[in-house]
C-alpha cells in the first residue's frame, strides 16, 4: 500500500524496528526502559477505566480514545495527528484534487455561507448560483451554528445526488430555493492569465493535478503571447498552504534544467533522500519572479527555495511561513490514518527553513486596508506552540502577514513583480545568472 505524505513523501517509516538480542548492561537498560513504559501504560488504562465508571455523565469511549491519541501526537509537534476515518477520507479527497460537489468557492460571513464565486461549468453555475449569494439553509437545515467546514461537508456528497440550497440574494426580498445535482468537481490547482507581455500563474495548492495544470497554463500562455514578446512569468505562491511533495518537485523541475530540488533528512543521520530535476525547462529560460508571503508554506516553500538557491527566479514579497517538516501518512485500515512527522526538508544550498522560512530576495510589504489594520494577519511556524526547533531558527522567527488584495490593481507585490520583469525596476539578482547557480551534482 502506498504511503502518502502531506507534503506527502512516500517512504519507509523511520525508527519503527525494535532492537533485539541486546546483551549485558545495555540489555538491562532496555528492559528497565520497557518496564517503565508498560507501567505508564497501566496508569493510562487505570485512569481510562475510572473515567468511564465515575465521571458525572457517561463519556463517549471512542472520543476518549481519540482525544488521548491526539494528545500524545500533538505533544510531539503541531503537525502530527490522528486522522479518524472521516478525516482520512477528506484528506484523500483534498490531495486528489476532485470530489463530488457543487462547484462553488465559499467563505463565512455573519454566520452564513457566502458564495465567493461559482466555478465555471459546474452544477452550481448551471443552476444559477451567483457571487455574493448567502446560503441560509442546506437541505432545510439552518446554516447558523455550523462551522464553514461542517457546511462544506454537507454540500459535498455522492455524484448524481440532489441537494437543496436556500439562498438570500441582495435585491430579492424572498429566500430562493435552488435544487442542484452534485457532480464531479475538479479543483483548478493553477489559475493563470496574461498580463499584456507577462504570464501570470497562481498555484493555489499542490494536489495530484498541479503539475498538469501548470503545464497546461504555460502552453496556453505561450500560444497567446509570441515568444519574442513574452517578458517572463510570475509564479504566485502566496496563501498556498502546500500539499504533495512530488508535485512540489515537479513544479520546481518545470523551471530548472538540472540540479537538486530538495532533500529530506530523518532521525537517522544516514536517512537522507534527495530529489533532483531533470533536463528540460518548460519556459525556455524566460525570467521568473516568485511571489511569497506568510501564507506560503510547506510545498510552496520547497519551490521558492529551489528556484531561489539556483538563482532561477527572483523571490519577491515577505518571509514565508517556515514549515520545513515532512509528514508521513500511515494508513490504519478502517481505523483511519496516522499523520506523523518523520523528516525535515532542506533547500539545495543545505538550508533548513523549519521555523525560519524563505526570505525573499526583494522585500515588498503589502499594505493592509483600513478594516484589517487592527487585525493580526501574521502567520508563521515559529509562532506555533510545540513546533520543531529549526537548525537555522533565530529570534526573528518565520512568517509575515498573509494577505493578498482581491483586486489586482491594489496588489503592490504583483505590480512590483511585473515592473521587475519589464525592466522598469532593477535588482542585482535579476535576471538569473546561471554561472552562480547552486548546482549540487
Amino acid at each position: 500500500m502506498i504511503r502518502r505524505l502531506s507534503l506527502l513523501f512516500a517512504g519507509a517509516l523511520m525508527g519503527a524496528s525494535a532492537m533485539s538480542l541486546v546483551h549485558g548492561a545495555n540489555g538491562s537498560t532496555a528492559n528497565a526502559a520497557g518496564s517503565e513504559t508498560y507501567r505508564q501504560l497501566a496508569i493510562f488504562g487505570d485512569i481510562f477505566e475510572r473515567v468511564r465508571a465515575q465521571y458525572v455523565t457517561p463519556p463517549d469511549d471512542k472520543k476518549l480514545v481519540e482525544n488521548a491519541i491526539n494528545g500524545m501526537l500533538t505533544s510531539l509537534d503541531p503537525h502530527s495527528s490522528y486522522l479518524n476515518p472521516d478525516a482520512a477520507k477528506d484528506m484523500r479527497v483534498q490531495t486528489k484534487g476532485e470530489f463530488g460537489g457543487l462547484g462553488i468557492e465559499v467563505t463565512m460571513e455573519e454566520d452564513l455561507v457566502k458564495v465567493i464565486t461559482p466555478i465555471d461549468d459546474t452544477p452550481a453555475a448551471r443552476a444559477g448560483v451567483r457571487s455574493g449569494d448567502l446560503i441560509a439553509k442546506i437541505d432545510g437545515e439552518e446554516v447558523r451554528g455550523m462551522t464553514l467546514s461542517d457546511a462544506v461537508d454537507k454540500m459535498r456528497g455522492l455524484v448524481n445526488t440532489p441537494i437543496e440550497l436556500t439562498i438570500l440574494r441582495e435585491g430579492v426580498s424572498e429566500p430562493i430555493k435552488i435544487t442542484i445535482i452534485r457532480d464531479i468537481i475538479k479543483v483548478q490547482a493553477v489559475k493563470y492569465r496574461v498580463e499584456n507581455d507577462v504570464g501570470y500563474m497562481k498555484i493555489t495548492s499542490f494536489t495530484e493535478k498541479t503539475f498538469d495544470d501548470l503545464q497546461s497554463a504555460i502552453n496556453t500562455i505561450r500560444k497567446e503571447v509570441p515568444d519574442d514578446k513574452l517578458k517572463g512569468y510570475v509564479l504566485d505562491l502566496r496563501l498556498n498552504p502546500g500539499g504533495l511533495l512530488d508535485q512540489a518537485v515537479a513544479v520546481s523541475d518545470a523551471f530548472l534544467d538540472r540540479g537538486e530540488v530538495v532533500s529530506t533528512r530523518g532521525r537517522d543521520p544516514k536517512d537522507i533522500s534527495r530529489f533532483d530535476s531533470q533536463a528540460g525547462d518548460l519556459v525556455n529560460g524566460k525570467p521568473v519572479v516568485v511571489l511569497i508571503n506568510g501564507g506560503s508554506a510547506s510545498a510552496s516553500e520547497i519551490v521558492a527555495g529551489a528556484l531561489q538557491d539556483h538563482r532561477r527566479a527572483t523571490v519577491v514579497g515577505t518571509r514565508s511561513f517556515g514549515k520545513g517538516s515532512v509528514q508521513t501518512i500511515i494508513p490504519l485500515g478502517e481505523n483511519g490514518a496516522l499523520r506523523l512527522t518523520t523528516a525535515l526538508y532542506y533547500t539545495p544550498s543545505g538550508k533548513s527553513i523549519q521555523g525560519t522560512g524563505i526570505t525573499p530576495d526583494i522585500k515588498v510589504e503589502q499594505p493592509l486596508p483600513d478594516d484589517l489594520k487592527d487585525q493580526d494577519l501574521t502567520r508563521g511556524e515559529s509562532d506555533l506552540r510545540g513546533h520543531i526547533k529549526g537548525a537555522q531558527e533565530d529570534e526573528a522567527g518565520s512568517g509575515s502577514p498573509a494577505y493578498v488584495p482581491p483586486d489586482p490593481k491594489d496588489d503592490v507585490q504583483l505590480t512590483y513583480a511585473l515592473e521587475l520583469l519589464r525592466g522598469e525596476k532593477t535588482d542585482p539578482a535579476f535576471p538569473p545568472n546561471p554561472e552562480k547557480a547552486v548546482m549540487n551534482q
